[in-house]
């Protein structure tokens, strides 16, 4: 399998804090990987470097073989490489319709509307609600067009930053089935989510970062069936 994101020794700064060590990982494609770990580990930080909303001090980035260092966001999307951002951050005066075609932007406009269906198809909630103003769904639905939003840039590799966050646990399985659809459809995802279970369970490979610094990796049955992992993140 291809090498489609290649991340090296990457340090990121908060001002004086360094938030990020000496990081390195890789996405394959067609692969599901998943970043876990504690609040403030390092997660959001990690993808919002991959993504240019941050610069690294030292190390490289590459996707699809090409250097990442100083792209501007805007760019990378244009690239094949979207985000969609912890808290989601839809548009909340437009209606869902918008918001999705704002997604759309690298895209030619005589495809739109076929992406638009295809959206739809994986969300049908958001095919009922396509007129409703964004600032009136759920946490749930907003969390889906967020998704939707993404995938209508046509990206090579989809991160996702923590997309069960603030949702009952039943909306929370339903993401996880459209992750999994997205995946057996061809998908290549970059999952950093704070349910280590639920990530781990549809994990190709995982990393657990502390503290900035990754201190295990393995495929997600390993890091499932992991005594110190079970003891740290699952509650075992």
């Amino acid at each position: 399998m291809e090498t489609i994101l290649k991340v090296e020794d990457i340090n990121v700064y908060y001002g004086s804090i360094h938030a990020i060590k000496g990081v390195s990982f890789e996405v394959r494609e067609g692969e599901i990987v998943t970043l876990i770990g504690a609040n403030g580990a390092g997660k959001s930080t990690t993808l919002n470097t991959v993504s240019g909303l941050l610069h690294s001090k030292s190390g490289s980035i590459s996707f699809m073989g090409k250097p990442l260092d100083r792209v501007a966001p805007h760019k990378i999307v244009e690239m094949g490489l979207a985000q969609v951002p912890e808290g989601r951050r839809v548009f909340l005066q437009m209606t869902v319709e918008e918001n999705l075609e704002m997604g759309a932007y690298t895209q030619p406009n005589s495809g739109v509307d076929s992406d638009l269906e295809k959206v739809y198809g994986l969300f049908p909630r958001l095919k009922e609600r396509r007129r409703q103003i964004a600032g009136t769904l759920s946490g749930g639905e907003q969390q889906m067009l967020a998704m939707g939003r993404a995938l209508m840039s046509h990206p090579k590799l989809l991160m996702l930053d923590e997309p069960s966050m603030g949702l009952a646990p039943i909306l929370v399985e339903q993401i996880f089935d459209i992750i999994q659809d997205l995946h057996k459809a061809g998908s290549t995802i970059l999952l950093v989510e704070q349910n280590a279970l639920m990530a781990l369970s549809i994990a190709d490979r995982g990393y657990v970062l502390e503290t900035g610094t990754i201190v295990t990796t393995g495929t997600g049955m390993e890091l499932i069936q992991s005594p110190a992992i079970k003891k740290a993140y699952l509650g075992g």
